[in-house]
Formats: structure tokens, C-alpha cells, sequence
């Protein structure tokens, strides 16, 4: 039914990057909405969402700043608004998970195991920086992990996609958190079809290599089948090209300013939906579509914006 449709998810501000290393990236509900917007006009059919300090940039799980910039978007777009339940190093589950009970959105991420995740070697970069918690947040990476137990996946699973009817964005950092999701699905804690974002290039998770995205996407159909929807892209440099190939191999693209700072080799993006389209026109230069909010509710068999507390 959908044949060569492509979901183009766009992750707006994430909570790795800081106010220093980009001017364009959104930080206020009031950036973040526009961004948001605008990526939604230029194609992106999903919306993935973080928040910031509007005085200070940093990564926050306020609920009520989610909920400044949460209605004015799906007013504007009919756009699918995917939450982070990954929030930033150094949450708790509780603070992670606060915006998800508030909002109870279509999709929320769900990060499919613990590992290493350091950003560290970003600090090497500036030598000056805008606010004075910057430097320390991105040093701390390299002797922090994030931790995504079991017990943890399951309660996401239970509290949130079972409790409100929303539906996963697996984040997936390595093979193993393939099998970890295949743990769960056996369960019957989760039901397909699986969306499942191969995420490529963070220190601690897979290298930013096309073949390590070949293997996954292997793995992936010998654990799942045709009960799963391929997504996946590669951070920094490494994004278009992985973006590419994910939509060669028959899967969907995921850009934003979360992932990638640029457009071009040293050139920064002056938006998320730059990004936005210059994906959209390399999909469809190879002959494919993007797929509309619609198309991809029904291809990921969403519950519909229409039943969320935003």
C-alpha cells in the first residue's frame, strides 16, 4: 500500500548540542515551535521533541515547557509529535518520563539498552562559551553513562505505551539493543509494527560505517520480519550519506539539528528544515515519495492526534 513512501522524521534540538556551537538552534518553546513547524511544512511527517531552559539552553524535562510548544505545533501542522523519554544524562526515570505522562503523544522514544554515550570530544572545539554550564555538561559525558535497564524499558513500555496507547521510536545504538526489543516483543509488552531507528556514530554505540548499517538492517530481519519499519541515520558528517542508503534499503530518514549542526561540509544549517529539504529532494531524486502525518499514522498505526492531552 505505501510501496516507496519514506517517513522523514525531524529531531529539532535534542539535548547534546549547546547555544555555542550553532546560533540556529532552537531553544525557547517559541524557536522550538517555528522550527518545529517550518521542518513540518518542508516534508517531515514526525516531529521529535526535547526542551531547553529558554534563559540558559540547557536540556530540561519540564513538562510545562513542553506543553508551551506542544499545542502550537499540532495547531499549525498535522504532524506527528514523537517525545523524548531519553531526556538528557543525568535524569532520572522520573524527570525522563514527565513530559510523556503529561502530553500521553502519539510516539515517544524508547531507548533499547544502557551504554556508554559521550559527546566529550565537542568541548575540544570552543574556546569560549555562552553560558557557564556548557563546557562541564559536555566534559561530563565522558565519565557518565545512560542507563536504560530492563526494568526501566519495561516500566516505559507499561506507564507509557501501555497506559496511553502510545507507540515506540526504538532508538537503537547497537546490535544488541535489537535483541533487547525482540526480549519484549516475545513478551507481547510491545506489538508491531516495530519502528526501529538505527542510530549511528555516537562514542559508545555503532560507527558511523555503511556497512554496520547493512548488518543491522540484517539483523533486524531476521529477528522481526516484515513486522518492523527501518529508520535510521548516522550523527555529524556522517548524516546524508546514512540517510541515503537507509532510504535505499527501503527504510525511513531521520535529520534535525539534534543529529547534525550542518548541511554541508563546514557549513552550518540555518534551519532544521534545511535539513528537511535536502533529504526530501535526494529521496525524491531517487524516485521515491516522502510519506504525509496521514500516511505514516497509518504505517506506523499510530492512535491518532486526536487522542492526545495536548
Amino acid at each position: 500500500m505505501f510501496g516507496n513512501k519514506v517517513i522523514i522524521t525531524c529531531a529539532v534540538t535534542g539535548s547534546v548540542h549547546t547555544p555555542t556551537m550553532s546560533p540556529h538552534l532552537p531553544i525557547t518553546p517559541n524557536e522550538i515551535a517555528a522550527s518545529a513547524i517550518e521542518a513540518a511544512e518542508a516534508g517531515a511527517a514526525i516531529i521529535h521533541l526535547h526542551a531547553r531552559n529558554p534563559e540558559t539552553g540547557r536540556p530540561t524535562q519540564n513538562s510545562d515547557l513542553f506543553m508551551e510548544f506542544l499545542p502550537r505545533i499540532k495547531q499549525s501542522t498535522k504532524a506527528v509529535l514523537n517525545l523524548t523519554t531519553g531526556g538528557a544524562l543525568g535524569m532520572t526515570l522520573e524527570e525522563r518520563l514527565a513530559p510523556a505522562h503529561a502530553a500521553r503523544p502519539e510516539v515517544t522514544s524508547l531507548n533499547m539498552g544502557s551504554m556508554n554515550f559521550s559527546f566529550a570530544q565537542l568541548a575540544s572545539k570552543y574556546s569560549e562559551w555562552k553560558h557557564d554550564w556548557e563546557k562541564a555538561y559536555v566534559e561530563s559525558s565522558w565519565k557518565s553513562f545512560y542507563p536504560n535497564s530492563f526494568e526501566m524499558i519495561e516500566r516505559i513500555m507499561v506507564d507509557i505505551g501501555q497506559a496511553y496507547g502510545t507507540r515506540f521510536e526504538f532508538e537503537c545504538y547497537d546490535i544488541g539493543h535489537l535483541y533487547n526489543l525482540k526480549i519484549f516483543a516475545d513478551r507481547g509488552l510491545v506489538q508491531p509494527p516495530f519502528f526501529i531507528q538505527g542510530i549511528f556514530g555516537v562514542a559508545g554505540g555503532m560507527g558511523a560505517d555503511l556497512e554496520n548499517l547493512m548488518y543491522f538492517k540484517q539483523t533486524a530481519d531476521r529477528l522481526f520480519g516484515s513486522n518492523y519499519r527501518l529508520s535510521a541515520f548516522g550523527i555529524g558528517k556522517a548524516q546524508m550519506a546514512f540517510l541515503t542508503m537507509a532510504a535505499l534499503l527501503g527504510g525511513n530518514v531521520r535529520v534535525g539539528l539534534e543529529d547534525s549542526l550542518y548541511i554541508g561540509h563546514g557549513q552550518l544549517a540555518n534551519s532544521n528544515a534545511q535539513q528537511v529539504r535536502k533529504i526530501r529532494g535526494i529521496v525524491e531524486d531517487l524516485g521515491m515519495e516522502i510519506a504525509t502525518p496521514e500516511e505514516a499514522r497509518d504505517m506506523l498505526n499510530l492512535k491518532g492526534g486526536d487522542r492526545v492531552a495536548f
